[in-house]
């Protein structure tokens, strides 16, 4: 039967929505007449993301709750009872045959009503410390698929799948050759490279990091590529030079891991799984604002591996340079975390949430 209908929710970061597209785009290879629908919130990135990746899109008047008394705070209950009736009349019209969470917001009311209906529905969870809405969820869902071992702490035992998190595909084989990847980014073969990375909306503290060592990375013979987020383009941009490549936004993500030698990362949950496939030499520097500061958290499963190395951003004052320099004097050092990193990749991570998906729905 190749007429199924999928509804997929998860958004308000990257996060959540990059793994949506990606299980997508593997259910519409496997059944090309199948239907898709996305859920997301209202004014964020998703109702913008999901279109361009060629779905169709629906969004609910939802947003978190806020850790102090706000105006949005005395709106969240007429929010829920709104985006809760909104879930109810687009589950009835859209008949799903399952439907898959990917986190944040959106997916709570969607997925409450699609089980009270008694759909099948799927949560991936791409974080170490599980998200609100998917803790909420856990006990109405047939499966959990899981990135990181001992979420039985959140999830009941007999629901989670270990598949890891979903990556884009073009990072699975990464067919570009090394030359190629300096060429693209304008750089010089004889040099080793940085590439420092804030997420699609940038780091501060990342990049006041790079800004104050730009004289110190070229005393240790680098060049830069860095991606500082387009909130930040405007402050950094007069930074660009032959071994300083400034960039808003990266495009062709897997030219930038094959250029490559070394890694200055957040630890969102996506970051994390992309780089261990990618297997190169990475300092993790968690963002501190985020829920459970999760994005430690998964750093540290990958630090407790000797995969990675860790410095908080409170620290990177007195450690970054001696962290740093460890790394870059010792080849075997190098070697360690590259060989550790790789062995925790999970690159089927797709297929093998798509695979659980077509067992709730048989």
């Amino acid at each position: 039967m190749g007429n199924y209908r999928f509804i997929l929710s998860g958004g308000g970061t990257g996060g959540h929505i990059y793994p949506a597209i990606a299980i997508a785009n593997e259910l519409k290879r496997r059944y090309p007449d199948a239907e898709f629908l996305f859920v997301g919130a209202k004014d964020r990135m998703e109702m913008e993301k999901v279109p361009q990746a060629g779905y169709k899109i629906e969004g609910l008047w939802i947003t978190g709750i806020q850790r102090k008394l706000t105006l949005k705070n005395l709106l969240f209950p007429i929010k829920l009872i709104s985006s809760l009736m909104k879930a109810n009349s687009i589950v009835s019209k859209f008949k799903p045959h399952a439907v898959i969470g990917t986190g944040g917001f959106a997916s709570g009311p969607l997925l409450k009503m699609a089980t009270v209906k008694g759909v099948p529905c799927l949560l991936q969870e791409q974080n170490s410390f599980a998200g609100i809405t998917n803790k909420l969820l856990k006990d109405k869902v047939e499966k959990i698929c899981v990135a990181y071992d001992g979420m039985e702490q959140f999830f009941p035992k007999d629901k989670i799948v270990k598949t890891g998190n979903p990556v884009r595909s073009d990072l699975v084989t990464l067919n570009v050759t090394k030359s190629e990847a300096l060429d693209y980014f304008e750089l010089d073969s004889n040099r080793k490279t940085l590439l420092v990375l804030g997420g699609s909306l940038g780091a501060r503290r990342i990049n006041q990091l790079v800004a104050d060592n730009m004289a110190y990375f070229e005393s240790l013979g680098l060049q830069v590529i860095w991606q500082c987020g387009k909130g930040y383009y405007d402050t950094y941009k007069g930074n660009q030079s032959a071994t300083i490549k400034v960039h808003a936004f990266l495009n062709s993500m897997d030219k930038a891991y094959v250029a490559a030698d070394f890694i200055i990362s957040r630890a969102g949950a996506g970051a994390v799984s992309e780089l261990c496939l990618v297997g190169k030499p990475t300092f993790f520097i968690p963002s501190p604002v985020v829920a459970e500061d999760h994005q430690t958290k998964n750093a540290l499963s990958l630090v407790g591996h000797d995969a990675a190395v860790m410095i908080r951003e409170s620290e990177l004052d007195e450690k970054f340079k001696g962290e740093f320099e460890a790394v870059l004097n010792s080849a075997e050092k190098q070697a360690t975390l590259s060989k550790n990193s790789k062995a925790l990749a999970l690159p089927n991570a797709t297929a093998d949430i798509c695979d659980e998906i077509e067992k709730i729905i048989r």
